[in-house]
């Protein structure tokens, strides 16, 4: 049931009267707030961020209404699956944060909709940060034809979101990362592009090199085009703007990898045991291809914690994706140093 927050006169006030809800709602447990955090968090670089409104979703779950200049000021949501004992305003308290990133199409309710995730045990002692992504960002900073700016998602997740999450609402700086599709995609980039933010990645189903061949290629620049998009603001033109797509494609940042732990999953596209009768996905072929050639590559350039588990027969679905949250978690709670 959503618990919607109510207007209140001024930004500070909305803010105090939306923690004193929170909390009110958290377990029996929990800590007493100390001091709510401020309304405003500004990132380095002059880039902004503000939560603008407070949702308690269901057990656990907190919702954020992030207003985002690196989004041009619009605001978007971020879900939390709070740990146990979790306080905000225990400015002592650090917790270790899995990200999840959903897949295109999709959006920051998606893992926690589509899966048991918060029912998961071992999450319990880990804040899960579920942010908005777009429903086709790619979790880039858009070319825009050259001219940058909106949408940004890559400095509102990694510049702004990290340190509005880091500096008020109890996330600490022990973090992996995890996604499907689309998510895995920006699971890989964002712990190959920003060493020493992640230390383990897990990519399922993830468009792992987009440049691997034209099939390749044209497919992701469908994505691109949804809901009307020009395909080419995104990351341009794949021959006159090679360099920016192969700075968005794992394959080429494999040897940004090889100290991190890395986990890929993939199905071969064919009916598996999880899907209706005569189901196919040329998208889990193509990216099945995809992953094996990152596979190979991260083999070749020294990569030594590499986890891969090409199952076979399988479609591009969310069954597959509760499964493979699952069986990564051991690898992504040990790089967490997390027990469970």
């Amino acid at each position: 049931m959503f618990t919607p927050v109510s207007a209140v006169p001024t930004l500070k006030a909305r803010v105090l009267l939306v923690l004193a809800v929170l909390l009110a709602t958290l377990a029996p447990t929990a800590p007493a707030l100390a001091a709510p955090p401020p309304a405003d968090t500004l990132a380095p670089h002059g880039r902004g961020a503000e939560v603008v409104a407070v949702t308690r979703v269901a057990d656990r779950q907190v919702d954020l209404s992030v207003r985002s200049q690196a989004l041009g000021g619009r605001t978007v949501k971020v879900r939390l699956l709070t740990p146990d004992g979790w306080n905000p305003g225990d400015r002592r308290r650090h917790w270790p944060a899995l990200w999840l990133l959903h897949g295109c199409c999709g959006d920051y309710t998606s893992w926690t909709a589509r899966t048991d995730v918060a029912e998961i045990a071992a999450l319990r002692d880990v804040l899960v940060v579920m942010p908005e992504a777009g429903w086709n960002g790619w979790y880039s900073d858009w070319w825009n034809h050259g001219q940058g700016g909106d949408p940004a998602w890559e400095t509102f997740h990694t510049v702004e979101l990290r340190h509005l999450l880091e500096r008020d609402w109890g996330a600490g700086t022990n973090r992996v990362v995890a996604g499907l599709s689309m998510g895995g995609q920006g699971a890989l980039l964002y712990a190959a592009r920003h060493p020493g933010m992640f230390k383990a990645a897990a990519a399922y189903s993830g468009s792992a090199h987009p440049l691997l061949n034209d099939e390749s290629v044209n497919r992701i620049l469908g994505f691109f085009a949804g809901q009307g998009n020009d395909p080419l603001r995104v990351w341009g033109d794949p021959v006159a703007q090679r360099r920016i797509w192969e700075a968005h494609d794992p394959y080429h940042l494999a040897r940004r990898l090889r100290s991190v732990p890395v986990y890929l999953s993939c199905g071969d596209g064919t009916t598996g045991p999880l899907d209706p009768p005569g189901s196919t996905s040329a998208l889990e072929a193509d990216f099945n291809r995809q992953n094996h050639a990152l596979a190979a590559e991260l083999e070749r350039v020294g990569a030594k914690h590499v986890t891969t588990h090409f199952y076979g027969p399988g479609t591009h679905g969310w069954p597959y994706w509760e499964r493979e949250l699952h069986a990564s978690l051991p690898m992504l709670l040990g790089a967490l140093e997390t027990s469970g």
